[in-house]
Order: C-alpha cells, then sequence, then structure tokens
C-alpha cells in the first residue's frame, strides 16, 4: 500500500473513532436527562439491554476470553389449582410473655356486678303494696335517689287494695312506711267508721324543686322522692275524708294526726305555715339526735249559724252606767225654772209668753212687702 492509501485510512479511521466517540456522548447526555442510571454494575443488575446497544454493538470490540451473558430464564407461573399459601400469623412467631397478658387484661373493663335488691326491696312485696321498682334518678342540684319504687297501691290483709291516685314516685324506705300506715292504722279507723278505705289522694310525691316551691331555697324531700302530700281518704262507701276540713269530726283528725306523728319524722299541717292550709306533707328526713316535727293544728268545726245579732243581756249582769251630757244637763236645769201650768191652773196661753212675743216681734221685724201689679213684672221680662 502507498503512502496515499494508508494516509487515507488513518483519516477514515480517526473520522470513525471520532464518529463513534461523538454518539457514545450524545448517549450519555440522553441517559443523563431521562434520568436511566449508566453505572456498569446497574447496567449488569438489569437483564434488560439498553435500546442503543444494537447500534453501537458492531463497533465494540469484543474482548478475547470473555463469555457472553446469557439470559437467566425467569421460573414458571404458579398453577391456579395450586392451593394458595398462608401468611405465618405474628402469634406463632412472637412467643406469648405473662406481662402482655396482664396488660391486657387490664386494658379490658371487668363486668359490672348485678345490683342486689335491698333489704327493703325484699320486704316490699306484692303481699304488702304493688310498686314496681324504677331506674335511679340522678338530676340536677341533687334530685333524685336510689332504690326507687313506683307505688301504685297498698294491699290490706284482707287481700283488697288501696289505690294510690296518682302513682306515687318514691324510695322504697318511705314507700314502705306509708303501707304500714294505711295497713295498721286507717283500715281500722275505716272500719270503725263502717266501712273500708279504697283510695289515697296523693297531692305530690316526688318533684325536683326547693321548699314550698320557692326558687333558690334549700332541696325539698319532694326532689328526693322522700316525701308525700296527703289531702284525703276515700272510702268504699263513696265518702271523703278531708284531713283538712273542719266538718270532719274533731276526734277523727286527731286520731289521725298522732298515727302520722309516731310513724314519720316530719309533718305538716294546718297552723305550721301558710303553704300546708290544705294538705299534710309527709316525710322520712333524717335529722340530727332524731329529731322530729310534728306540726298540725286540728281545728274546732266552724258553728253551723253564724250569729247575725248580739247575744241577750244576761239579768245578772250588774247595770250600765250611762254619762250625762252636758247640753242635757241644762235643758234639765230650764225645765225646772219655768212654772208648771198645769199645777198653776193657768191659762195654757199664759205658760207661753216668750213664744207669743216672739211670734209678735217677728212679725213687726219683717213687714209685709208690697206685691207690684203682674203687668209690671211681664214688662220687664220682655225688656230683659
Amino acid at each position: 500500500m502507498n503512502f496515499t492509501a494508508q494516509k487515507a485510512s488513518r483519516k477514515w479511521a480517526n473520522g470513525a473513532f471520532g464518529r463513534i466517540a461523538a454518539a457514545m456522548v450524545t448517549a450519555a447526555a440522553a441517559a443523563l436527562l431521562i434520568g436511566m442510571p449508566v453505572e456498569p454494575a446497574w447496567a449488569a443488575k438489569t437483564s434488560r439491554a439498553a435500546p442503543w446497544d444494537d447500534l453501537f454493538r458492531d463497533l465494540q470490540p469484543r474482548a478475547r476470553g470473555k463469555a457472553r451473558r446469557v439470559a437467566v430464564p425467569l421460573p414458571r407461573p404458579r398453577p391456579v389449582e395450586a392451593p394458595s399459601a398462608e401468611p405465618e400469623k405474628p402469634a406463632e412467631k412472637e412467643q406469648a410473655s405473662p406481662e402482655k397478658d396482664k396488660a391486657k387484661e387490664q386494658a379490658v373493663p371487668a363486668p359490672q356486678p348485678t345490683p342486689q335488691p335491698s333489704a327493703c326491696r325484699l320486704a316490699l312485696t306484692d303481699e304488702v303494696a304493688i310498686a314496681p321498682s324504677i331506674p335511679d334518678i340522678r338530676g340536677a342540684n341533687g334530685c333524685g335517689g336510689e332504690d326507687l319504687v313506683r307505688l301504685e297501691a297498698i294491699v290490706l290483709p284482707d287481700k283488697r287494695r288501696v289505690s294510690v291516685k296518682p302513682a306515687a314516685i318514691l324510695r322504697c324506705t318511705m314507700a314502705s312506711a306509708l303501707a304500714a300506715w294505711i295497713r295498721n292504722d286507717i283500715a281500722p279507723l275505716a272500719e270503725r267508721l263502717g266501712s273500708a278505705v279504697s283510695d289515697l289522694d296523693n297531692f305530690d310525691s316526688f318533684e325536683c324543686r326547693g321548699r314550698n316551691r320557692i326558687v333558690g331555697a334549700r332541696l325539698s324531700e319532694h326532689g328526693r322522692a322522700n316525701a308525700l302530700d296527703v289531702r284525703a281518704f276515700k272510702l268504699a262507701n263513696g265518702r271523703l275524708i278531708s284531713l283538712t276540713d273542719r266538718t270532719v269530726p274533731r276526734e277523727l283528725r286527731e286520731t289521725v294526726l298522732h298515727s302520722v306523728c309516731a310513724r314519720f319524722s316530719t309533718v305538716l299541717g294546718p297552723g305550721s305555715d301558710w303553704y300546708h292550709e290544705d294538705h299534710i306533707h309527709l316525710d322520712l328526713m333524717e335529722r340530727r339526735g332524731n329529731y322530729r316535727i310534728c306540726q298540725w293544728d286540728v281545728w274546732d268545726p266552724l258553728p253551723q249559724r253564724a250569729p247575725l245579732l248580739p247575744a241577750e243581756r244576761p239579768e245578772e249582769a250588774p247595770p250600765r252606767e250611762v254619762a250625762a251630757k252636758p247640753d242635757d244637763a241644762k235643758s234639765d236645769a230650764n225645765r225646772s225654772d219655768k212654772p208648771d201650768a198645769n199645777k198653776s191652773g193657768a191659762n195654757p196661753a199664759a205658760a207661753r209668753p216668750d213664744a207669743e212675743s216672739n211670734g209678735e216681734k217677728s212679725e213687726k221685724a219683717d213687714p209685709a212687702r208690697e206685691q207690684k201689679p203682674a203687668t209690671k213684672k211681664r214688662r220687664k221680662n220682655r225688656r230683659s
């Protein structure tokens, strides 16, 4: 080969290598722009060849003795009929520790025990009163209470019922005291009257309020379901016995007074204040030293007829002393100075000289007026 041919071949080789270098720089710049890694380690890990590898495959010299890369076959897909593999449970991996078990037991709230009935509830059976239990009431300012019942009727020893109208919401202890009072005191009293008690007039039972319904006052026992206001009893023969009616015999009302004051810690009726003139308040308020209040004045019955005139003066009454007036004394003195015409026998006309003289003086003092003719008066009227 001559010098010209060698020069031309070198020129072509230099141009080819320059083109190859330029192409490699362009490919590297494009890879950086696309964000694909160009490290050899990453290229070796990837089983998929880059898209530009085929362009420069013929131009890159192969190293002698270097093995060619062979594609690794992928595993075949799992058959559909193969059983599914269940993941291992975390409880099997981790061994249960006693400390974790105790923490779990403490976190779970323990079941609340079922409330047991009180001794009062066990004693207040259907043979004593119809009083079903109701849930506890917890209102504002301490209103409500526990162990509550709805007293509907009281069962007498002979199985007859005394209806409470309307039904009263009370504590069990208060309902039990009322049942004992009706069964042991009022029922025998009604039998002495020739009948049997049938109804109890409930004026007020549970009500969340202050005493005497005054706003801001201390909480009443009615707000604690520990009081009952009673107005009257009704007998089986239809007779109504009002405890504050003055027409009811006094002995009967006094009997009821003694019975309630012996069973209840507070009894308020007529005479206690202006709030209990038409009913009787009963409660079981607990006080220091077991102090009790019984304020109920049993008034006497009113008279059947009101006296319109004063009563006659009794005969044994002392005589009344009437004070003489000064005018009466003067008139009596003038009468004593004048002569008595009947005694002297004189003319009765002479006994009144002053009257006649006064009459003559009056005639002289008042002369008769001259009467003007009527024509003149008419003329004056016409002129006016």
